[in-house]
């Protein structure tokens, strides 16, 4: 599981994106090697809480890895983002709390993911934007129907068709970050919060996870459906695409 590290250590698993020479960004290893990671703290009796996060000090992660192509066979497509799809089921219906410790650029896919976790420290210099739509592309992880409930529809149509980039500070004020500090101080904030919600009995909190996600279920997965159907047809239509600079 060279693309994602996982260490456990006094009952807080923390599941690293390690592709730090690509800015951890997404390839179908690393989907199906968190995927793997993400399967098993669930599972885990011992784990009480997830802090998720990037290698290197540039990157939490930079979203899909341009120069990997999925191919031309839908078979094959759909699969790869039905396990993409299938991380955000992880995160967001298992009844442990999932914490994102971001290091740096948060992009796409990656700030997806960080949308789907219960919270999130961001360090000050880290950014984030949504390029999806400037590449003919399409976004995942459940966030058309979690970004405007998270930011409002205004704010959430700018997000994903402008793509522009936002500072740590602009997602606290939009209240998608729960806190910002400086870059060395992102790791203990992140298990500091993760042990502290850890520390809440265990079965209370994971009723009111499991409650606070059932509430709007349906739509999530209608959106994450609606989503891959948009997805699919732009991945197999597409050409080769050059990395934004």
């Amino acid at each position: 599981m060279s693309t994602v590290l996982l260490d456990v250590t006094d009952g807080i698993a923390t599941v690293t994106l390690n592709r730090p020479a690509r800015l951890n960004a997404i390839n179908t290893a690393l989907a199906a090697d968190l995927h793997a990671a993400l399967a098993d703290v669930t599972r885990a009796a011992s784990v009480r809480a997830v802090v998720l996060t990037g290698a290197g000090p540039r990157a939490f992660c930079a979203g899909d890895d341009l120069k990997e192509s999925l191919g031309s066979v839908e078979a094959e497509v759909r699969r790869v983002i039905g396990v993409v799809q299938d991380i955000t089921r992880l995160i967001l219906f298992g009844d442990k709390p999932v914490v994102a410790a971001v290091n740096g650029w948060a992009v796409g896919g990656g700030l997806e993911w960080v949308m789907d976790c219960d919270l999130s420290v961001w360090a000050e210099h880290a950014r984030g934007f949504m390029p999806e739509v400037s590449l003919g592309l399409g976004v995942t992880g459940a966030v058309t129907s979690l970004l405007p409930r998270l930011v409002g529809w205004q704010r959430a149509r700018a997000l994903f068709f402008l793509g522009e980039k936002h500072s740590a500070q602009d997602f606290l004020t939009m209240g998608i970050a729960h806190a910002v500090v400086p870059a060395d101080q992102v790791m203990p904030e992140a298990l500091t919060l993760a042990r502290r919600l850890g520390d809440l009995p265990r079965h209370a909190f994971g009723a009111l996870k499991r409650a606070l996600a059932q509430v709007h279920r349906d739509e999530i997965e209608q959106a994450m459906a609606a989503e891959t159907e948009a997805l699919v047809p732009l991945i197999l239509a597409r050409g080769p695409i050059r990395e934004p600079a």
